[in-house]
């Protein structure tokens, strides 16, 4: 059995491939293919050879998430079997969406700040059972494209003030970084100081040592896939020094999805308080940012925005909103633009057809599971780590010199990671933002939503502080 599945991956793979380059000659002898009618690669500047060669390193860019994402959920209580198939196939429903319905190169795939905050916020510290929170998502997902559709979700986020976007998605990322710094070993409990660093006498600290360093070194030579070439080198040597037991298979059946489907849909009606109305707002406004920072950063850097806009974006936002839903009913947190697509972006991808193929890989790698268990979470740390110090970047956007920006920045910045919860760092913000703002005579500069929103997050923060 083992040996026929291998060919059947190695035919399939060798099948994209011959497919790609056959259509590469066609397209060299001036005959228009099929994917020049729907991708429109002429006008696009690109061809299916780059296209290609750009959906392979934005895959293997982001294709940690099929390992860290059960791992994060699975300390949620959830099957990592199932999690690594809804994974895949929510970043394939994803990718597709985006690459028929958009024709972008961004791939999407389930977010890193998302379920983070579905298993450390809302499982672990408010909690509530995963299949109940895996309900608060599927209604967030819901809303999702209603706001979508009706624009609603462009007016929300233009009258959030742009620093605190900024801040958000460096807190976000900050947070991650300690989640990774805790699973690594590197920060452990302290009963007097609350955290301290770990013990260097661990072979599996050591482990998340190396992978750190690998990946930022890679990183810092601009090597394509720097993280995922790191997370397979630690994965080599703990194998290698006996810390990561050896698997006994590597290619397998695809795992069912039987443990976390349709989970969600069977606890709708759990959503009948205001706990759970506030989960799933909160998991709607961190999922509302998530995309729209993304998309416009990488519509920047391919040259899509025209006169400040970034033509058919409701489209891609219709794309995010259908996958987040789809994923939601198979067993995974929210999904997202990944900023890994800048990878496959700096090679050249223009079009749709680069997602595509990264859809396509992302097939092929549903059949080789059984790698879940030697990634560990000593293996993922490092990622973690790496992907929040990226993630941090926005701080040096934030203007600091204004002390009533400032503080609604730093406390959302710092808020998310020393209450381990992403919601409390958020709610810090949009509290004291209008109150400075008013305090200092600028109340005419704040937009009407951010005031209501001042009132959502009193609400909010009085409904988590009683829950906990």
């Amino acid at each position: 059995m083992f040996g026929f599945k291998k060919m059947f991956l190695i035919f399939c793979s060798l099948r994209l491939l011959g497919g790609v380059y056959l259509l590469e000659e066609e397209r060299a002898m001036g005959k228009t293919g099929v994917f020049e009618k729907i991708f429109h690669l002429k006008e696009s500047g690109t061809t299916i050879r780059t296209e290609f060669l750009a959906g392979l390193t934005t895959f293997i860019s982001m294709s940690y998430i099929l390992f860290v994402n059960p791992d994060i959920l699975g300390a949620a209580g959830m099957d990592k079997g199932a999690v690594f198939t809804a994974t895949a196939l929510s970043a394939i429903i994803g990718c597709l969406l985006m690459a028929f319905l958009a024709n972008y190169p961004i791939a999407i795939a389930p977010g890193l700040g998302d379920n983070a905050f579905f298993t450390y916020s809302v499982v672990i510290a408010m909690g509530v059972p995963w299949e109940t929170a895996m309900a608060g998502v599927m209604v967030a997902s819901i809303l999702f494209i209603i706001i979508s559709f009706m624009k609603i979700r462009e007016i929300v986020i233009d009258a959030i003030p742009h620093d605190l976007k900024l801040a958000m998605s460096a807190g976000i990322g900050i947070f991650i970084a300690f989640v990774g710094l805790q699973g690594g070993g590197l920060i452990v409990k302290d009963d007097s100081t609350l955290v301290t660093i770990g013990s260097f006498a661990s072979g599996e600290t050591w482990l998340t040592i190396f992978g750190f360093f690998v990946i930022i070194l890679l990183i810092a030579k601009k090597v394509p896939g720097a993280i995922f070439i790191g997370l397979v080198a630690s994965t080599i040597l703990g194998l290698v020094t006996q810390i990561i037991p050896l698997p006994t298979q590597i290619v397998s059946s695809v795992p069912s999805l039987k443990p976390t489907f349709g989970m969600g849909l069977k606890h709708l009606g759990e959503i009948n308080n205001f706990q759970m109305w506030a989960v799933v707002l909160l998991f709607l406004l961190v999922a509302f940012f998530n995309t729209a920072g993304t998309l416009i950063g990488l519509a920047e850097q391919a040259g899509f925005m025209k006169d400040n806009k970034m033509p058919r974006v409701g489209r891609a936002l219709a794309a995010d909103s259908g996958s987040m839903l789809a994923g939601s009913v198979m067993g995974t947190t929210p999904t997202a633009a990944y900023v890994e697509s800048s990878a496959g972006i700096a090679l050249g991808g223009r079009t749709g057809l680069t997602a595509l193929v990264v859809a396509g890989f992302f097939f092929l790698s549903m059949f080789f599971s059984p790698l879940l268990a030697v990634v560990t979470s000593h293996v993922t740390a490092p990622v973690l780590i790496v992907v929040g110090i990226l993630m941090a970047e926005p701080l040096k956007g934030i203007n600091w010199q204004k002390f009533e920006i400032a503080v609604p920045a730093f406390l959302i910045v710092v808020g998310m990671p020393l209450t381990y919860n992403i919601s409390y760092g958020i709610a810090f913000g949009f509290l004291t933002y209008p109150l400075l703002m008013v305090a200092s005579g600028k109340a005419k500069k704040v937009h009407p939503v951010m005031y209501a929103l001042f009132f959502v997050f009193v609400l909010l923060l009085y409904i988590l502080n009683t829950v906990n």
